[in-house]
């Protein structure tokens, strides 16, 4: 066959495949409309009832999206078979569907393909797919290992209250749900619907496992690949793991003290605990809020001045590659970084002697403005469309579009709309910010224009 023919070929068949993002959305939307049909059968409510297709679809969108905004108690409506369809749902969604359909093929000892390690990569907001599958199953075998630990932790205290098939069950549950990110409990039978974990609020052993699951499952697979590496062959941490690292510890510091501060004198919330109490809530608000979802104190009870500082918090998230929404612990960061650089009238942004390209400060930008933009649309439509205010409509936006799961107690009692627009939000801030994302990466790797225009002053500020 002629050369011109297999490049024609070639051509024809790359242009037959659907892009990265084209795969990652469909897949994802593939398991939401699964899981939802799924939870719309009998055999998935604790009732036994056909149950209403715009409440399967919002739950299967949030544990999809392993978000945990919720219209029905997870705990009393679903049945076992629920949970189970829950659980698969957030385990899949927070590893990422490719991630699985690699393990699966492990398993099964098939080939897998370059395409197959390229969107696996994407699907864990990675730049590039070198060594994808020897990280997939380090991932995979870390995930279960920390996953496990945390649910024998988490067994050890639910045991001597909901006996040993139940407490095993809601160990392994509420692990990979924290793990994940995803904020989905089933508690509520025990210290009634959507309490969350504040029916526990008082055991250690329990908020000390939930942060440590979160945390983990936040800083991103890359940055536990560094981690071991550092511990295992003595290598250095990448700058990129220790950025977020930093940025990370600051973050949870600061939004702790600063919980604490307005918390502390609270009868609805701290007021009433001992001193070591309140700082251990004021330490898990402020871990939750990076976009786990888990309260163990009444979000809506709060002041204000927390309710601002978790959202701005919910708003930042996790480290990207990781289980976490939010624009991402480094988007932050390097915006901070700016600002601070253009503040003292320099040009170049560094950090540990390592300059930051001006395309990253764009994408950073720009991933930002469009949370915001839409949080803000999502907040206004919410609030336009039901009697909710602007701070708890805005709160539950920023929670969906950070894929966090807290609520003030406003996500249940949304209209129609509403509820759309929340399930918008999950889909794009699990989903849409990686792919978009991604296509910033290609237009900018093919976009090389050679046209230039005349520079104008703009007054700003």
């Amino acid at each position: 066959m002629p050369k011109s023919n297999i490049r024609r070929r070639l051509r024809d068949d790359s242009k037959r495949h659907f892009s990265a993002p084209q795969v990652i959305l469909i897949g994802f939307a593939a398991l939401i409309l699964a899981g939802a049909l799924l939870l719309t059968l009998p055999i998935s409510s604790a009732g036994g009832q056909f149950t209403s297709p715009r409440t399967a679809l919002f739950t299967a969108v949030s544990a999809s999206c392993v978000t945990g905004l919720v219209v029905v108690d997870t705990g009393t409506y679903w049945s076992t078979f629920g949970h189970a369809v829950i659980i698969t749902m957030i385990q899949i969604g927070g590893l990422g569907f490719m991630t699985m359909a690699v393990m699966l093929s492990i398993f099964l000892r098939r080939q897998i393909s370059p395409r197959e390690r390229m969107l696996a990569a994407q699907s864990l907001g990675l730049s590039s797919f070198g060594g994808t599958v020897s990280l997939v199953r380090r991932i995979l075998a870390g995930t279960f290992i920390i996953e496990g630990v945390g649910a024998l932790l988490l067994a050890s205290q639910f045991i001597p209250v909901f006996g040993v098939g139940r407490g095993i069950w809601y160990g392994v549950f509420h692990s990979i749900s924290a793990f994940c990110n995803a904020g989905f409990d089933l508690l509520g039978g025990y210290g009634g619907q959507f309490c969350s974990f504040t029916c526990f609020a008082d055991n250690p052993v329990v908020a000390v496992t939930l942060m440590l699951l979160i945390v983990l499952g936040g800083i991103g697979f890359v940055v536990w690949d560094d981690l071991l590496n550092l511990i295992v062959r003595r290598k250095r941490l990448s700058v990129y793991s220790k950025f977020v690292l930093i940025v990370s510890g600051l973050l949870i510091f600061v939004g702790a003290v600063l919980i604490a501060l307005f918390e502390w004198n609270n009868p609805a919330t701290l007021a009433s605990l001992p001193a070591g109490e309140k700082l251990m809530q004021a330490l898990f608000q402020s871990v939750t809020t990076r976009t786990a979802g888990i309260d163990m104190i009444n979000n809506a009870a709060m002041t204000e001045s927390s309710q601002l500082v978790s959202m701005l918090l919910m708003l930042v998230g996790g480290a990207s590659g990781s289980t976490a929404g939010g624009i991402k612990v480094g988007t932050f960061g390097v915006l901070v970084c700016a600002m601070l650089t253009f503040a003292r009238g320099e040009r170049d942004v560094v950090f540990m002697k390592r300059k930051v390209s001006h395309e990253t400060i764009i994408r950073a930008l720009s991933i930002t403005g469009i949370d915001l933009a839409l949080a803000l649309s999502a907040a206004l439509l919410i609030a336009g469309t039901s009697s909710a205010g602007l701070i708890p409509a805005l709160y539950d936006a920023v929670s969906a579009i950070a894929t966090v799961g807290l609520s003030l107690s406003l996500t249940p009692t949304v209209s129609l709309a509403g509820h759309i627009a929340l399930m918008v939000m999950m889909f794009f801030g699990r989903v849409g910010i990686l792919t978009f994302t991604y296509s910033i990466l290609l237009r900018q790797a093919k976009k090389k224009s050679c046209i230039t225009y005349p520079e104008i002053d703009m007054m700003i500020g």
